[in-house]
C-alpha cells in the first residue's frame, strides 16, 4: 500500500484558500474538488463520514452530541470509539493487507479504535475540581514520551477564550513524532485552528488575517515533511464558515411554552429532559428535537414553524432523505438558515443560569457553545479576575472560572446548516488529479482516501 496521509485542515474553504499562500501554491500543482457536506456538517459526523464511506443512519454519529435516551441524559463530545456504529477505513485497509498501520491525530472518537497509534486530548479531573493538561494515547507509554519531548499538551489553547495557534502546533509535532516513531502506512491529523476565528469573526479576512498565515505555515511544513517521507497528502476540511448574526433560543420557546422542565438548585435552573415533554439539543445549524409525550408532536411542529431563522425541520421521511434516521436523532430535526445558528440556553432570567453556564464545560452543558471562546466583556479587568481564580487553584482550593459571557450575538460564524453557498463548502486537495472530476459526495471521501491507498504517486 502507498503510505498516505489526510491533514484537516477545520474551516478551510475557497473563499479562505486565496488567502493561505502556501497552501494554495501547493494545491495548484494538483486539484482542489469541493465536498458537499454531510447533514450536519458537524464534526463528529462529518470524520464519521469520511471514515466509514456511510451517513449517519449507519454510523449512528447524528451530532457532536445528543440524548441518550435510556439514561436521560444529553452527552456531547464522548470519545470512545464504539459509538461508532460502520467498520472504519483502517479496519478495510488492514484486511486487504496485513502490514497495514494506521495512526490518528486527534480525529475524534479516537479512544479504544483499531487504530495501531492514537493521540487525543483527554483532561485529568481529580475530586478537587481542577482541570488538568492530559492525553490519551496508544500505545500508552506515548502519554509520557510524548509530553516529555514536545511539553504538556496546551489543553487551554485547544479551546476556549484562550485558544491559539499553539494547540494546532502541537498536534502537528506530534504527528511528526509519530512518523519518525512507527511510519505508519495512514496518517490522520486534525489541525482545529481556523475554528476558532471563524466563529468568532466570520469570513472577516481583515480580522482573520493572522490565524490564515499561522495555518498556512503549519500546513505546508508538515506536507514537506511527509512528501520528503515519501507520502501522498491530502488536505481536506469538513465545514466552511457562513456568516450568521441571528442566534435562535430554541430551548426557551419550549420552556416559554410549558414543554420543556427544568429543576431548582441552589437558585440555578438544570434542563430536566428526562421530565420534559419535549427538548431541543443544539448543535451549531441544527438541533435535534426529543418529544418525550407524543400527544404534544404537533405543538411542538407549529412552535417550529413559527420560529424565525429555521429554514427547515424534518419528521421521519425528511431525516431519511439525509440519512438521519437513527434511533439516536431527534423526532424532529431543525436546521437553521444560513445566517442562523441554534443556543443551548433554556433558563429565561440569566440570574437562573446554571453555575457552568459562564464556564467552559463542554461536558455539562446540554448542547453545543461557541460562546465559550469569549471572555465577558462585562468584566471590567479580566485578567486580575482570572489570575485571582488560577491562585485559587493552585493553592489547592475549589474555584470557578465564572468568565464566558452568556450573550450569543457575539458568535459571528457557523456551520451545518444544508442550502451552503459553494464557496462556504469544505475542500479536497490532492496531488493525484486522476482521481476525481466532479464535485465530492461526503460519503466518496472515504472511497478516495482508500484510492490513494492503493494508487502509486505520480511523482
Amino acid at each position: 500500500m502507498n503510505k498516505t496521509v489526510v491533514i484537516n485542515v477545520v474551516g478551510l474553504s475557497s473563499r479562505l484558500l486565496k488567502y493561505t499562500p502556501k497552501l494554495l501554491q501547493w494545491a495548484k500543482r494538483g486539484i482542489v474538488k469541493t465536498i458537499n457536506p454531510v447533514l450536519p456538517a458537524v464534526t463528529c459526523t462529518a470524520q464519521a463520514t469520511y471514515l466509514t464511506g456511510k451517513l449517519p443512519n449507519e454510523h449512528g454519529i447524528v451530532a457532536n452530541g445528543w440524548y441518550f435516551r435510556s439514561e436521560c441524559e444529553v452527552k456531547f463530545w464522548r470519545q470512545s470509539n464504539k459509538l461508532v456504529e460502520a467498520p472504519k477505513i483502517w479496519d478495510i485497509a488492514r484486511a486487504s493487507n496485513s502490514e497495514f498501520s494506521c495512526a490518528n491525530l486527534f480525529w475524534w472518537y479516537n479512544m479504544y479504535s483499531s487504530v495501531d497509534y492514537s493521540v487525543t486530548p483527554r483532561p485529568m479531573y481529580p475530586a478537587d475540581g481542577r482541570k488538568l493538561p492530559d492525553i490519551y494515547t496508544q500505545p500508552s507509554k506515548w502519554r509520557f514520551d510524548l509530553q516529555k519531548e514536545l511539553g504538556e499538551f496546551p489543553l487551554f489553547n485547544f479551546w476556549g477564550p484562550n485558544t491559539s495557534i499553539h494547540s494546532t502546533q502541537w498536534i502537528a509535532e506530534s504527528a511528526k513524532w509519530t512518523e519518525e516513531k512507527s511510519n505508519p502506512t495512514l496518517t490522520l491529523i486534525y489541525l482545529p485552528h481556523l475554528d476558532y476565528c471563524l466563529q468568532k469573526f466570520g469570513n472577516d479576512e481583515k480580522k482573520i488575517t493572522k490565524d490564515l498565515q499561522e495555518i498556512d505555515i503549519v500546513c505546508c511544513d508538515l506536507i514537506d515533511f511527509y512528501e520528503q517521507h515519501g507520502a501522498q497528502v491530502i488536505v481536506l476540511s469538513e465545514y466552511g464558515i457562513t456568516e450568521v448574526s441571528k442566534p435562535i433560543h430554541i430551548n426557551r420557546i419550549l420552556h416559554q411554552a410549558g414543554l420543556l422542565a427544568v429543576r431548582e438548585e441552589l437558585g440555578c435552573e438544570l434542563l430536566d429532559v428526562g421530565a420534559s415533554k419535549a427538548f431541543a439539543v443544539a448543535d451549531h445549524q441544527l438541533a435535534h428535537i426529543y418529544i418525550n409525550d407524543s400527544q404534544c408532536t404537533s405543538l411542538v411542529r407549529n412552535l417550529l414553524e413559527s420560529i424565525d431563522g429555521i429554514g427547515h425541520i424534518f419528521d421521519h421521511t425528511g431525516k431519511k432523505l439525509y440519512g438521519l434516521n437513527h434511533s439516536r436523532s431527534g423526532e424532529m430535526v431543525a436546521v437553521a438558515n444560513n445566517d442562523a445558528w441554534f443556543t443551548y440556553y433554556y433558563w429565561l432570567n440569566d440570574k437562573q443560569a446554571p453555575d457552568f453556564a459562564r464556564t467552559v464545560d463542554i461536558h455539562r452543558k446540554p448542547g453545543y457553545d461557541p460562546v465559550e471562546l469569549f471572555i465577558d466583556p462585562q468584566i471590567k479587568f479580566p485578567k486580575l479576575k482570572i489570575g485571582l481564580k488560577l491562585l485559587q487553584k493552585k493553592l489547592g482550593f475549589r474555584y470557578l472560572m465564572d468568565v464566558i459571557p452568556l450573550d450569543a450575538t457575539l458568535i459571528k460564524g457557523s456551520h451545518g446548516s444544508i442550502d451552503v453557498l459553494s464557496e462556504d463548502k469544505p475542500l479536497f486537495i490532492t496531488q493525484l488529479t486522476h482521481l476525481t472530476e466532479n464535485t465530492i459526495a461526503a460519503t466518496e471521501v472515504y472511497d478516495l482516501i482508500l484510492q490513494h491507498l492503493q494508487t502509486p504517486s505520480p511523482c
